[in-house]
């Protein structure tokens, strides 16, 4: 078992804003569990950035929409590190733009599945393992979201918005629940950010070709809304409960 000043679980940490969370983590010493659904060689391209940062990291497989993993998951963590202090509920996905009178079925079950449903399981399992009354010693969780929850996304990706509409409303209720036991509930909604989950939705060029649309002229950067997280999971924080933090350059 090993040992470190934090320990955080990071879902969908092995590309994007959470592999740029889990460098951040890492530069400030703490241990890292960085989840991942299928991309391993990525998953241990983070724990070495990590790992290189000064921090401690596992790689932990497992589809964040199917329960037995996301319990495997954390246990693995525990098991690994002794502990967990805190979750960047960062795992999600997009799909190629559409109206919603072309999605299918199957595409809207996947979205919300993963990007709702998944970030509940993971959110749930992190209250019953930090909470104080659960015999925990309590946490942070940070979700992340987007700011196209209340843009609303037309004639791309509505489905998508829709989900990270549900994470808002989650983490506000979450956060009355979990704050008399112990646990700080807070989201981040990045606005258009130069990763590549834009490519995954067929649209490799979108961060800088709508860039231009941004007040501040230009696409985020994944290490701009890392630093939210890692502030928002921090002793800087403590007092920060409820709130949903918009990273969108004045979208």
């Amino acid at each position: 078992m090993s040992t470190a000043s934090r320990v955080v679980l990071i879902t969908g940490g092995s590309r994007g804003i959470g592999r740029a969370t889990a460098e951040l983590a890492g530069l400030r010493g703490w241990a890292v569990g960085v989840n991942y659904d299928h991309d391993r060689d990525a998953a241990r391209t983070t724990v070495a950035l990590v790992e290189k940062a000064g921090g401690q990291a596992l790689a932990l497989p497992g589809d964040v929409a199917k329960e037995g993993d996301v319990i495997g998951m954390f246990d693995q963590l525990q098991a690994h590190f002794g502990s967990i202090d805190g979750l960047v509920n960062n795992a999600g996905i997009v799909a190629p733009a559409s109206t919603l009178a072309d999605m299918d079925l199957e595409r809207l079950r996947r979205m919300f599945d993963t990007n709702v449903l998944g970030a509940f399981l993971c959110a749930r399992e992190a209250a019953r393992r930090m909470s104080t009354d659960r015999g925990g010693k309590g946490g942070v969780i940070v979700n992340v979201s987007s700011v196209a929850s209340r843009l609303g996304s037309p004639n791309e990706y509505v489905d998508y918005a829709s989900s990270k509409g549900a994470v808002d409303t989650m983490t506000i209720g979450l956060a009355k629940e979990l704050a008399p036991r112990g646990i700080r509930v807070n989201a981040v909604r990045p606005g258009i950010t130069d990763t590549d989950i834009h490519a995954s939705g067929g649209q490799p060029d979108r961060a800088w070709r709508r860039g231009s649309t941004v007040p501040l002229g230009r696409p985020g950067e994944a290490r701009e809304v890392a630093a939210a997280i890692l502030w928002l999971l921090s002793d800087e924080a403590t007092y920060a409960s409820g709130a949903v933090l918009d990273i969108a350059g004045g979208l």
